[in-house]
């Protein structure tokens, strides 16, 4: 004799096998009274399942979407295929940044029975996920692992690589995954600095848990966190532009992931952008293709302000192009006759 959850379980597998099942059908299925079938219906409903029903002897049972997600019965092949999709959905950023794909499929392996979680495993091993050019590339077993550091709330040691290849190990407290276009980020706080940290996921070589629960004290917004990381980046120059937009448009013309913003009224925005050189801040803000004032550095004002004279010499006749010159020469030389 099964147990009553078990029992409930496999009704739940066979009412969504097919659309439409009697009493005695379900009763010869499952091996059991009809009336353990029907008292075992009216738990299902309690438990949220929505479960129809059709009087008279040819009558029967139908499952059907309900208004709240009820637990569910998956067989091996199915448990397995939602996994991978799952996998494939976190690394590409298919749903977005709020790491839904990546909490559904660390609660799925946790639950998975060994012998799914093998051929998962196989699977990963056997997958080769191949980026886009210029970008990393970062396992789902590393992503997994960051995970469930953030949801353990313990400290951890982290083993990183920054940009230049150079390891360090650090004791971190996690926080949170951040997904920023298709690169992931690792919100920690760093324990010997005492500050907030954001690392590429894809230059984590190992996270070992220490065991020690931590309590997070205020912690950031991580994605605000992480988008001024990025746009305050080890750039050599930086400039101050003022753009005569709202906030909201303002981010549109230069992402938080570029630039770091705050407003200057209602309707204007002073934006910080980072770039290799006064002539590539200024070819960057030209690009831009909107009205602004460079408030600094001076060397940003003037490259833009010598790429605009290119421009219009370049589209303008040969009659005011001749002017512009001459124009030129008796500013330079004011005192010829």
């Amino acid at each position: 004799m099964i147990s009553a959850s078990a029992r409930l379980l496999r009704l739940v597998s066979v009412l969504a096998a097919r659309p439409s099942w009697t009493c005695a059908e379900l009763a010869d299925r499952i091996e059991v009274t009809e009336r353990t079938v029907r008292r075992d219906i009216a738990k299902l409903r309690d438990l949220g399942y929505v479960i129809e029903s059709e009087p008279g002897p040819w009558g029967g049972y139908r499952l059907r979407a309900g208004s709240r997600v009820p637990p569910l019965v998956l067989d091996d092949e199915e448990a397995l295929a939602v996994a991978v999709v799952l996998g494939e959905a976190a690394l590409g950023g298919t749903l977005g940044g709020d790491q839904a794909a990546l909490s559904a499929l660390l609660k799925l392996r946790r639950i998975l029975p060994r012998r799914v979680a093998d051929r998962l495993a196989e699977m990963d091993g056997a997958l080769v996920h191949t980026p886009r050019p210029g970008e990393p590339q970062i396992t789902p077993g590393m992503l997994l692992e960051l995970a469930a550091a953030c949801r353990r709330g313990e400290r951890a040691r982290l083993s990183y690589r920054d940009r230049e290849g150079r390891a360090t190990v650090r004791d971190v407290d996690p926080y949170r995954l951040v997904l920023t276009g298709r690169r992931w980020y690792f919100v920690a706080r760093d324990v010997t600095r005492g500050q907030w940290r954001t690392f590429r996921a894809d230059r984590v070589v190992r996270l070992h848990p220490t065991g020690r629960p931590v309590e997070l004290l205020d912690p950031p917004d991580p994605a605000l966190l992480v988008s001024r990381s990025l746009a305050t980046g080890p750039y050599p120059l930086y400039a101050t532009v003022r753009l005569p937009v709202p906030m909201d448009e303002a981010l549109r013309l230069i992402p938080a992931t570029v630039g770091v913003h705050r407003p200057d009224g209602a309707e204007a925005t002073i934006v910080e952008v980072g770039g290799p050189d006064a002539d590539g801040l200024a070819r960057y803000l030209l690009g831009l293709a909107t009205p602004l004032r460079v408030l600094a550095p001076d060397a940003v004002r003037l490259a833009l302000s010598a790429r605009v004279r290119e421009l219009l010499r370049a589209n303008e006749g040969e009659e005011t192009r001749e002017a512009d010159e001459a124009n030129e020469a008796d500013a330079a030389h004011p005192g010829d006759p």
